[in-house]
C-alpha cells in the first residue's frame, strides 16, 4: 500500500519507518527543509533505539523516501497520515493550526479517493474539523473527489516506540463507514498475525480514547507520588506498598513507581488538553486538576530534600550538585517538561553550581537553556560527580545502575546521594559512604561520616536510620 506520513517527529518518523519495515511504500513529508535534507543524508533528527538502522535499511530498499513536496507525494498516496505537532495553547487546549494546515495542503493535491488519518494527538471533534477543511478545499477547487477521515491515535512510549509500533498492545481505529474500516484493517494486518489487536470504533470515541488512556496513566503516577510523601512521614516503604498494591489483579503492577514527576510531550500536554475540552463543555475535572498539580509539586521534591539536608551547612548557596540524567525518561533525548529542567532552575536560584551529564540529551539542554551560568557540562557521570557536594539521580539510565560507587565517593567533596528514581538500595549506598535520600522511603545515613541531618527533616522521616 502507498502511504504518506506528514510530519517527521517521533510519531511520524517511527510510523513511516515501521510501515515500510512491513513492506508498504512510504513517503515521509515535512516542511522543514533542513530536517528532510538530513534524513536524505542518513542523519536521524531524534534518538530512539532501533530507529536509525531501520530508516537506513528501508531507504536502501526503496520502500522509504523523504520529501518537502505535497504536490509530489499526495497524488501517489492512498492513505495520508497526519503526524504533525499539536502544541499546547495558552489555555491548555491543543492548538490545531498545523493539523488544519496539513489537511488543507493534502486537499489541495488529492487526485483520487484518499484516506486522511489523524495520527497526531487531537481533541474530540478534530475529525469533523479536518473533514470540513478538506471538503471546503475540494469545493474551492471545483472537484468531486471521495475521501474518508480516520482517527488512529498513537500509543508509543518514547524510548520504546519502535517496539511499541511493531508489537502493539492494541491499535485503535475510529471510522464512520465499513469501507475505510476494511482498508485500515488490511493496512495493519501484518502487525496482527499472532492475534488481532485491532479495536474499531467511531471517530469521536477513538479521539477520546487517546486522552483518557494517557490521563489514566498520569493519574497512577501522581497517585503514587502523593502516597510516597505520606510513606515518608509515617515511616512506610513505598516499594513495599507498591508491591502489595500491584499484586491485586484489579490494580496491577504497572505505573506504580514513585519519582520526581512525569514529563515529556504526552502526559502534561494531554492532561491539560482534556481539562480544556472539559471546561469548554462545562464539565468539572477535579481528579485531572489534582493530577496536574501533584505532578508540578513533585518536581520540587528533590530540591526540597537538598535544602533541608544542607540547612545546617550554610544552605545550597555555593554548593556543587551533580545531576545524572536530563531527559524526561531514559532511552530518549526528549527534554520537554523534564523534571531536570525544574531542578536545575531551582538549584541555580538557590546559588548552587550544577554539573550536568546525560548520555544523549546534553545538546538539547544546552540549546534550551539561554543562560549557562553556574553550569558545567560533563562527559560522563564520574566527571559530573568530581568535586560535588551531592549527586541527584534524575533520569534512571541503565548505565547509572552498576557503578563503582567507591570511585564515585572518592572524587566527591561531599557524600549526599539524592535518588529521584529509587534506582538504588539506600542501605547499600550508605554502606559505601553515602547519605542516601530517595522517594517514599526513609533516608539512610552512612556511619562513615559525621554528617548530621537537620532536625526539621529528621522529624519528617520517623523511619530514618544511621
Amino acid at each position: 500500500m502507498k502511504l504518506l506520513i506528514v510530519g517527521t517527529g517521533y510519531v511520524g518518523l517511527v510510523t513511516g519507518t515501521c510501515f515500510a519495515e512491513m513492506g508498504h511504500h512510504v513517503i515521509c513529508l515535512d516542511n522543514n527543509e533542513k530536517k528532510i535534507e538530513d534524513l536524505l543524508n542518513g542523519i536521524i533528527p531524534i534518538y530512539e533505539p532501533g530507529l536509525e538502522e531501520r530508516v537506513k535499511r528501508n531507504v536502501e530498499s526503496g520502500r522509504l523516501s523523504f520529501t518537502t513536496s505535497y504536490e509530489e507525494a499526495v497524488p501517489q498516496s492512498l492513505v495520508c497520515f497526519l503526524a504533525v505537532p499539536t502544541p499546547q495553547d495558552e489555555d491548555g487546549s491543543a492548538d490545531l493550526k498545523y493539523v488544519k494546515q496539513a489537511s488543507k495542503q493534502v486537499a489541495e493535491n488529492i487526485a483520487d479517493y484518499t484516506v486522511i488519518v489523524n495520527k497526531s494527538t487531537v481533541p474530540v471533534g478534530t475529525g469533523a474539523a479536518v473533514k470540513n477543511v478538506v471538503a471546503e478545499e475540494l469545493s474551492r477547487r471545483g472537484v468531486d473527489i471521495e475521501f474518508d477521515i480516520v482517527s488512529n491515535p498513537e500509543f508509543l512510549k518514547e524510548g520504546n516506540a519502535v517496539a511499541d509500533f511493531m508489537k502493539p498492545d492494541r491499535v485503535v481505529i475510529g471510522v464512520d463507514n465499513v469501507r475505510v474500516a476494511a482498508l485500515m484493517k488490511e493496512l495493519y494486518s501484518p502487525f496482527m498475525l499472532s492475534h488481532d489487536r485491532l479495536v474499531i470504533m467511531d471517530i469521536v470515541s477513538a479521539e477520546m480514547t487517546k486522552y483518557a488512556s494517557n490521563s489514566m496513566l498520569a493519574t497512577r503516577v501522581s497517585f503514587m507520588n502523593e502516597i510516597s510523601g505520606l510513606c515518608e512521614l509515617v515511616g512506610a516503604d513505598v516499594n513495599n506498598v507498591r508491591r502489595g498494591m500491584g499484586g491485586d489483579q484489579r490494580i496491577g503492577p504497572y505505573f506504580l513507581y514513585p519519582g520526581i514527576g512525569y514529563g515529556g510531550s504526552c502526559f502534561p500536554k494531554d492532561i491539560r488538553a482534556l481539562r480544556a475540552t472539559s471546561k469548554e463543555h462545562g464539565h468539572d475535572t477535579h481528579i485531572l486538576d489534582a493530577v496536574d498539580n501533584v505532578n508540578e509539586k513533585q518536581k520540587s521534591v528533590l530540591v526540597k530534600k537538598m535544602k533541608n539536608y544542607f540547612s545546617d551547612k550554610n544552605g545550597l548557596e555555593g554548593k556543587t550538585i551533580a545531576i545524572w540524567g536530563l531527559a524526561f525518561k531514559p532511552d530518549t533525548d526528549d527534554i520537554r517538561e523534564a523534571p531536570a529542567l525544574t531542578i536545575i532552575r531551582q538549584l541555580r536560584d538557590a546559588g548552587a553550581h550544577v554539573r550536568l551529564f546525560d548520555p544523549v540529551a546534553m545538546e538539547n539542554v544546552k540549546n534550551h537553556l539561554e543562560d549557562h551560568t553556574n553550569i558545567t557540562w560533563c562527559e560522563n557521570e564520574l566527571e559530573a560527580a568530581t568535586g560535588a557536594d551531592a549527586i541527584a539521580l534524575v533520569t534512571e539510565w541503565k548505565q547509572f545502575r552498576f557503578l563503582d560507587f567507591k570511585e564515585v565517593r572518592d572524587v566527591m567533596k561531599g557524600n549526599a546521594f539524592f535518588d529521584g528514581r529509587n534506582q538504588h538500595s539506600p542501605e547499600d549506598l550508605a554502606d559505601k559512604g553515602f547519605d542516601c535520600f530517595s522517594i517514599g522511603r526513609a533516608p539512610v545515613f552512612s556511619e562513615k561520616t559525621d554528617a548530621a541531618y537537620s532536625k526539621e527533616e529528621t522529624a519528617e522521616y520517623p523511619g530514618a536510620s544511621v
